[in-house]
C-alpha cells in the first residue's frame, strides 16, 4: 500500500492548512514509499484497536470508521462481551473479558449488533498464571511516540517524525514478535500553557486554527470532543491502527499526555495537573488505549484507580497511572506515572504518592518473582537541566550541568524519594536492579554506582533510556534545553551507552538467569527510510543474576 501525502502530513491537517508535500533533503522528509500489509488481515470497519491482558482478563480499546448505533459484540473463545461506548457518538468502544484461562491464546471476533462481522478474527493471549514459570519473555519498549504531522507542515519549530515513518519503526519492532509492548509516555503532544513549549505546539497559530480547546468545558460531549479527535486522535490511530491487535500493550502517561510540558516559571507552573489537564489525559486514555488491569499485589486504592464519578462505561478495578505487567514467576514490570501525583511540598514533596512508593518498595522486597523491573515515566540516571526531574541540576554558563544555583520551583523531596526507590532496587538480593524509563528522547544505558551518600557499588542500578519513535527537529533535549541528557551531580554513573539522540526502540528478553537488552537506532538525517525495514541491534547487553 503506497504511503500518500495525506498520511505523511496527517489526515485533515493538510486540507485545513492548504499544505504542500514535505520538502527538504533529510531522510525524514522522504516519502516512505510502501507500508507493509498486515499479513493480509482485513481490519474491516476498525479504525484502531489496542488490547491489553493479564493472566485472566482482556481489555480492548477500539474505534470504528463509522458510528455504531448499537453496541458491538466481542467473542473471546466461548465468552461473548457486549461493547461499552467510550465517546458520545458511537465511534469508540471498549470490551473487557474476565475469568479467562491463563496462558491461553484466544480467537477473537467482532460483530455488529445484528451479527455482521466488523473485521476478520484474530488471536490474543492471556499472560501465564502468577504461579507458573515461563522460560522466556520478550518486551518491545520505546518512549515519546506522539507528535502531530501538522507541526512539521506548519513549521512551528517543534517537529516530529512523520506518522508513516514512525509506523515503520513500530512495524520493525513488532517484527521481532514481542510478547507485550510498553509505550512509555508522550503519546500526544499538544501543549497549551507551558511558556516555552506551548507556542510551538498546541498554542501555535496553526494548532489553534485546527483544534481549539475550551478549558472551562467538559472534554467529551461538545466542541472539545471534536478538538480531541483532531489533536490527540490523529497522533494515535494512524500510528497504531490494528498493528497491535495480537500484542498486549501497556501505555504509560507522562507530562505531554496531560496536554502540557513540565515547566515552572513565575509565569506558569504546569504541574500538578489542573482539572482540564486531568480530564484531557483521562479522556485520551478512555478512548484510545487501555488502562492497567488489576493485579493482586497492587492496591486497588492507589490514585487513579476507581473513583466516585468515573464513567459508567469504565470497568471497575482499573488503574490509570500505576500498572503491572506480570508474566508468571519470571518477570514483574511496575509502571508508574510521576506527573499525576506530584506535590510541591519542599523536603516532603514527592513524584509518586506515598502509597505508590510503598507498593514499589513492597514489590522490590517480595521474592516470588525472579525479575523485577521499574518503568517510571521520568528517568533516573540522567538530567537535561529541566524542572520536572528527580535532580536539582541546571545548565551552567559553561554548557555543563551544575548545582551551583538553585533550580526554581524544584523540590528537594523529589530527590529524597528517588534515593529511597533506587536503594530498594539495589538491595534486592539475587536480582538485577533494572529501571527503563522515558521522557528524555534518547537511547542510553548506565550503571548507578552511587546516589548521594548511598553506595550501590555492590549491586549497581542498571538505568536505561529505550529510544524514541517520534522525536525530531526541536524536540531533542540538546536543541530544546541546550544540553543533551547527562548524569547529574548527585550520581556516580558508569555509562555503557552514552545518550544517543536518534530514533529507535529496545527489545528486552527475560530468561530465568539473564536479562538481555538489544538496542536499535535509526538516524533520520543520514539514513533513508528504507533502512528501517532491516534494522538490527547496534548494541547488546546481557545482564546476569548474581
Amino acid at each position: 500500500m503506497e504511503t500518500t501525502r495525506r498520511e505523511l502530513l496527517g489526515v485533515g491537517a493538510s486540507a485545513a492548512l492548504g499544505l504542500s508535500p514535505l520538502g527538504g533533503g533529510t531522510a525524514v522528509a522522504q516519502t516512505a514509499s510502501t507500508s507493509p500489509p498486515q499479513q493480509g488481515w482485513d481490519d474491516g470497519e476498525l479504525a484502531h484497536l489496542l488490547p491489553t491482558s493479564s493472566h485472566n482478563r482482556i481489555l480492548i480499546k477500539a474505534s470504528f470508521k463509522k458510528t455504531l448505533a448499537a453496541a458491538p459484540n466481542l467473542q473471546v473463545g466461548d465468552q461473548r462481551v457486549a461493547g461499552q461506548r467510550s465517546d458520545t457518538r458511537g465511534l469508540f468502544w471498549q470490551f473487557q473479558a474476565a475469568d479467562l484461562k491463563p496462558g491461553t491464546s484466544f480467537q477473537l471476533s467482532l460483530t455488529s449488533s445484528d451479527g455482521k462481522a466488523l473485521s476478520q478474527p484474530w488471536t490474543l493471549s492471556t499472560m501465564p498464571a502468577p504461579d507458573e514459570m515461563p522460560s522466556r519473555l520478550r518486551l518491545l519498549v520505546y518512549s515519546c511516540a506522539g507528535g502531530h504531522d501538522l507541526f512539521r507542515a506548519a513549521h512551528t519549530g517543534f517537529e516530529f517524525v512523520p506518522t508513516a515513518v514512525r509506523k515503520k519503526l513500530l512495524q520493525r519492532g513488532l517484527s521481532f514478535s514481542p510478547d507485550a509492548l510498553i509505550a512509555n509516555g508522550d503519546h500526544v503532544y499538544w501543549d497549551l500553557l507551558a511558556p516555552r513549549a506551548a507556542p510551538k505546539l498546541g498554542a501555535s497559530k496553526a494548532a489553534i486554527a485546527y483544534a481549539r480547546f475550551d478549558r472551562d468545558a467538559p472534554i467529551l460531549g461538545g466542541a472539545n470532543e471534536v478538538a480531541l479527535l483532531r489533536a490527540a486522535g490523529e497522533q494515535i490511530s494512524p500510528l497504531y491502527g490494528t498493528l497491535c491487535r495480537s500484542t498486549p500493550v501497556f501505555f504509560l502517561q507522562d507530562d505531554h499526555d496531560h496536554f502540557d510540558n513540565d515547566e515552572a516559571t513565575d509565569e506558569a507552573v504546569t504541574f500538578p495537573p489542573d482539572n482540564f489537564m486531568l480530564q484531557s489525559a483521562r479522556a485520551t486514555q478512555r478512548l484510545w488505549y487501555p488502562e492497567f488491569l488489576p493485579d493482586p499485589n497492587r492496591s486497588p486504592g492507589l490514585p487513579g484507580s476507581d473513583y466516585p464519578d468515573q464513567p459508567a462505561s469504565r470497568p471497575s478495578g482499573l488503574s490509570e497511572s500505576f500498572g503491572t505487567l506480570r508474566y508468571g514467576r519470571l518477570a514483574e514490570v511496575l509502571l508508574y506515572d510521576v506527573r499525576r501525583t506530584v506535590t510541591l511540598a519542599g523536603p516532603t514533596g514527592v513524584f509518586v504518592a506515598p502509597d505508590v512508593e510503598a507498593w514499589l518498595k513492597a514489590r522490590a522486597a517480595a521474592r516470588e518473582v525472579v525479575h523485577l523491573v521499574n518503568v517510571p515515566s521520568n528517568p533516573p540516571g540522567w538530567s537535561a537541566g529541566k524542572w520536572g526531574e528527580w535532580y536539582p541540576d541546571l545548565l551552567g554558563p559553561d554548557g555543563k550541568l551544575s548545582e551551583a544555583k538553585p533550580k526554581p520551583y524544584w523540590q528537594r523531596g523529589w530527590l529524597s524519594q528517588h534515593d529511597r526507590l533506587m536503594q530498594a532496587l539495589s538491595e534486592m538480593p539475587g536480582r538485577i536492579p533494572l529501571v527503563v524509563s522515558g521522557d528524555l528522547h534518547a537511547t542510553a544505558e548506565g550503571r548507578m554506582m552511587r546516589s548521594g551518600q548511598l553506595d550501590f557499588s555492590h549491586n549497581p542500578v542498571i538505568t536505561v533510556l529505550p529510544g524514541t519513535l517520534g522525536t525530531s527537529t526541536g524536540g531533542w533535549a540538546s536543541e530544546f534545553r541546550g544540553v543533551g541528557p547527562k548524569p547529574p551531580q548527585h550520581l556516580d554513573m558508569q555509562e555503557t551507552v552514552t545518550p544517543i539522540e536518534e530514533n529507535g526502540f529496545l527489545l528486552i528478553d527475560f530468561a530465568p538467569e539473564t536479562i538481555t537488552l538489544r538496542y536499535f537506532k535509526w538516524n533520520q538525517k543520514t539514513q533513508p527510510v528504507s533502512d528501517i525495514d532491516t534494522l538490527e541491534p547496534f548494541h547488546t547487553t546481557e545482564l546476569k543474576r548474581a
